[in-house]
């Protein structure tokens, strides 16, 4: 057996013990879990991962408070309440995310939802332009910020063709996209194969990664993504992104 086998078997162990329901109770993926209609499985989950960076409980909390802020029901909200109610969100702050970017976030998802088909759709439609998440992302920006914006907003949503990682883009497509046994990922989206999916790259899993042999770029980027999702794609080729999980705990639970 030989070096790349050992690691692979390693991984595919630590899947198991980190792709595991008890997962949701540390993660921001708890907060799309609390619904049951897609839309507000997408809507929350796209909101609660803009916000996840920073300390998990930190980003836990905003994610909730901002949930409640659009009375706990993201499609009905975005839909049927007037914008001039929105003054709500005025003191919303998570880190550099502040209201203003909140609103333009707010009347980009209610965009999306009246004139584009939802956000599976857009998504969608991205990829099936190059069949690659890279196609889906960039097209996805376009459409995001379609409306007048301040230029402050466009750093939270990742810009891949100047080699951002896009951390969270990635980890919200592996939430609606992938789909297991055990429950954590939602797998609610069909027309973009789980075998398309990228990692999720952060400093944890990329430590990681690099520990392992299994990436040698130095920088977190979109390069050393796509270097180590062709790795875990030699693993498993339809369900690369299933590794996240193991490269993950072993960066946060196991200090690895």
């Amino acid at each position: 057996m030989d070096l790349t086998e050992d690691i692979k078997l390693f991984l595919d162990q630590k899947v198991i013990e980190f792709n595991h329901s008890t997962f949701i109770e540390t993660d921001p993926i708890q907060i799309p879990a609390l619904f049951t209609t897609k839309e507000n499985i997408e809507i929350a989950g796209f909101l609660s991962a803009t916000l996840a960076w920073g300390q998990r409980p930190t980003i836990i909390r905003n994610s909730l408070k901002l949930i409640a802020l659009m009375n706990n029901d993201p499609i009905e909200f975005l839909l049927n309440t007037s914008e001039d109610e929105w003054d709500i969100f005025r003191d919303f702050k998570h880190r550099t995310f502040n209201s203003t970017d909140c609103i333009y976030f707010l009347k980009s998802l209610k965009n999306i939802y009246q004139n584009h088909g939802g956000l599976e759709q857009v998504f969608t439609d991205g990829f099936r332009n190059e069949k690659t998440i890279f196609g889906s992302f960039i097209h996805f920006r376009k459409v995001f910020f379609e409306l007048e914006h301040e230029q402050r907003t466009e750093k939270h949503v990742s810009n891949i063709e100047k080699g951002a990682a896009a951390k969270r883009l990635n980890m919200y497509l592996r939430w609606m996209i992938r789909s297991d046994k055990t429950g954590v990922d939602f797998g609610l989206w069909k027309q973009i194969p789980a075998s398309a999916l990228m990692l999720p790259l952060d400093v944890h899993t990329g430590n990681v990664a690099r520990k392992l042999g299994l990436l040698t770029r130095t920088q977190n980027d979109w390069r050393a993504v796509e270097e180590i999702t062709s790795k875990l794609r030699e693993f498993d080729a339809e369900d690369p992104i299933k590794y996240d999980f193991a490269l993950f705990g072993l960066g946060v639970f196991e200090k690895f």
